[in-house]
Order: structure tokens, then C-alpha cells, then sequence
């Protein structure tokens, strides 16, 4: 599978004309070559692979990474230039997304003139898009974490608990089922900042005839799930109710276009157009979703601006929502992998409208 891998950044190297690639994106470095440790650089030429990385991490690369060779360093910049001067690279490709202003600045100035250092973004985008199987079984099985953690919390969701107390049991929960980490900060925002679409959760106590926004997810093996749910606490307004099946239905909509060869900004239309046509375009702003992946936030964006086209493997979410100020939003969100003829939903709590009765 890595070596599999290596040949994508062999491509890249041959299409775009380069002697090497350096990769810092921790992402990326996991996917390339398996290293799970929190700092190392990837360097792919055309004949080898070598991971650089510092002492505290060298019995783990030793056991961890599948290179050509490691190499540990005292001094991270002068290791990688002693690479790319010792097999006289010319011309090297880095990942632009996480290398900042410093450290291109730093490196440019140590290689000099005889090594151009070229940045690549849309080259290297793509690479983790298409998800294996051992990659599907982590992702099925942080979403299967999601379920049971919010079958266990959701009796707890009352007048009176706080967004906050909901997220930290969520947390809590997660974690002894055996997730490792939390996906992101959890967002729990009940009644009026259901309108915030990141409303993190806050001190403000749940209280009945309020829908409640939850997105959450955990990480296992270094892949995420990311899950969105609305609920009710008791009987809520009528017009909270209208938006909430106005959402489900444009989340349902695009969930049914979904197969091989569907225009991704087709797909965010399907489910932006229905809710414009209800009335409620100004309140739906964001994309309609995103891949997850060893980040929950990957390529490829699910959204009007995205040109390609989806492909079998892809793993997308698809989350519309509408959120009016001062009264209220909802969200819907799944997880879903693209398959031969339509797709398989990996998160799994059901998204009917259903109401908490106090």
C-alpha cells in the first residue's frame, strides 16, 4: 500500500518535472510512509525515499516508517539541504499548505541559487482522496463510536444541562469507548445560537421548546468521523420545525445524487437550490460539505466552487443547514463513501426529526 502510494508523488515528480518532493504535512507524511510522531520531513526523489526527523523520535521511525532510509537530525533545515545538495537536486516541490512565509524564506536562502524550491498545492491535493479499505474500516469505526457515544448522552439532554456539560460527556464517552482524540471542537449550541454554525459549546442551559445542534466526532487509528444531529427538547415552534424538514429533505436530496461521475458543485446545488426555493438561500452559507480523512477537514471540498467531479472511494460529508439569527438552526450532517452506484453511509444515527419529550 505505501509503496502504492509513492507512486502517486512519483507521478508528480515526472508531471511537473522535479528532482524531488519535500513533504512537512503530518497528514501526508503518515499516509506516505506511516511515521505518526509530531515533527519529520519526508523527502521523495526519483530513486529514494528518505524520512528526516529529531532524536526523540528515532526508535519510532525506526519501527514505524517504510523508507528507503532515516535519518535523525540535530538541526532540521541543514539536514534537508544536505539531502537535496548531496543528489545535486535542482528543482524540488513542497507541500505550500503548511510551509510558511519563515520557513520558505530560511530554506530558499540555505539551497541558494542552484535549487528551486517550487510550491505545490493542487498537485498534491487529490493525493489522500481516494480512500482504501483499511482506511474505510478506520473511518466505519470512529463513526460506529459516534452512535454509541450519543445513544449513552442523549438521556442526559434536559432543561437546565448545559451545551457545555452535553460536549464534555460526549468527550468523556468517546474516549472510553476508545476513541483517541476529538475530531474538533465539539459544537452543542441550542435555541437562538443554533444560528451560529460554529457555536461551540457554551455555559447556556438547554431549555424545553429548543432545538439543539450537535456535531461531534473522534478520531481511531488517525481517522476521523465527523456526524451532525438536531433534536428537540419538547414541543418547539412551528417554524423551527419547517426548517428543520426543509434541511433534511436538501440533505436526503443530495444524499440520493450521489454516484461516480456527479460534478461536486452539481451535487452542493441539488441541496443549496431546494432550500433557496424554500425561501431560506441567505441562511445557508457554507459549503455543503467536505472529505474526512486523517483530517476531518480534507480535500475535496463539497461545495459550488469545486470542479471536479466525484469518484469512486471519495469519502464526503454532506451537512446543509439553515441558521436564522434570534431564532434558531438546525444542521444535518453525514458521512458518506462514494461506491460503484451511489454511496455508503459510514455515520449512522438516525436524522428523522425527533423530539425529547420532558
Amino acid at each position: 500500500m505505501i509503496q502504492q502510494r509513492n507512486h502517486l508523488i512519483q507521478n508528480i515528480l515526472i508531471a511537473e518535472k522535479l528532482d524531488a518532493v519535500l513533504i512537512f504535512g503530518l497528514a501526508n507524511i503518515r499516509y506516505l510512509c506511516g511515521f505518526t510522531g509530531t515533527d519529520g520531513v519526508l523527502l521523495v526523489k526519483t530513486n529514494e525515499s528518505v524520512f528526516l526527523t529529531d532524536s526523540r523520535y528515532s526508535d519510532q521511525a525506526q519501527t514505524q516508517v517504510r523508507s528507503d532510509r532515516v535519518h535523525c537530525y540535530n538541526n532540521k533545515l541543514k539536514a534537508i539541504v544536505a539531502e537535496l545538495t548531496s543528489c545535486q537536486s535542482q528543482c524540488v516541490g513542497f507541500d505550500a499548505d503548511v510551509v510558511n512565509v519563515t520557513l520558505f524564506n530560511e530554506l530558499t536562502a540555505m539551497v541558494g541559487g542552484g535549487c528551486e524550491l517550487r510550491p505545490l498545492n493542487r498537485q498534491l491535493e487529490p493525493l489522500r482522496g481516494i480512500k482504501s479499505r483499511d482506511e474505510l474500516a478506520a473511518l466505519k469505526a470512529a463513526a460506529n463510536l459516534n452512535k454509541q457515544a450519543f445513544e449513552k448522552v442523549l438521556p442526559l439532554m434536559r432543561a437546565g444541562v448545559t451545551e457545555r456539560d452535553i460536549s464534555l460527556e460526549l468527550e468523556l464517552t468517546l474516549k472510553r469507548l476508545g476513541g483517541e482524540a476529538n475530531a474538533f471542537d465539539f459544537i452543542v449550541a441550542s435555541g437562538v445560537r443554533g444560528a451560529l454554525p460554529h457555536g461551540v459549546a457554551s455555559d447556556k442551559q438547554l431549555q424545553t421548546g429548543e432545538l439543539v445542534t450537535i456535531d461531534f466526532g473522534t478520531r481511531v487509528d488517525g481517522y476521523h468521523s465527523d456526524e451532525t444531529v438536531t433534536v428537540a427538547l419538547g414541543e418547539v415552534d412551528r417554524k423551527l420545525r419547517q426548517i428543520f424538514d426543509i434541511v433534511l429533505e436538501a440533505h436526503d436530496s443530495a444524499l440520493a445524487a450521489i454516484r461516480p461521475g456527479v460534478a461536486i458543485c452539481d451535487l452542493d446545488a441539488i441541496a443549496r437550490d431546494f432550500i433557496v426555493a424554500a425561501g431560506y438561500g441567505k441562511y445557508f452559507g457554507h459549503g455543503l460539505g467536505h472529505g474526512v480523512g486523517l483530517e476531518v477537514h480534507e480535500y475535496p471540498a463539497v461545495s459550488s466552487r469545486t470542479e471536479q467531479n466525484l469518484v469512486e472511494g471519495m469519502v464526503i460529508t454532506i451537512e446543509p443547514g439553515i441558521y436564522i439569527p434570534d431564532l434558531g438552526g438546525v444542521r444535518i450532517e453525514d458521512t458518506i463513501v462514494v461506491t460503484a452506484d451511489g454511496f455508503e453511509a459510514l455515520t449512522s444515527i438516525p436524522k428523522q426529526f425527533k423530539q425529547i419529550n420532558l
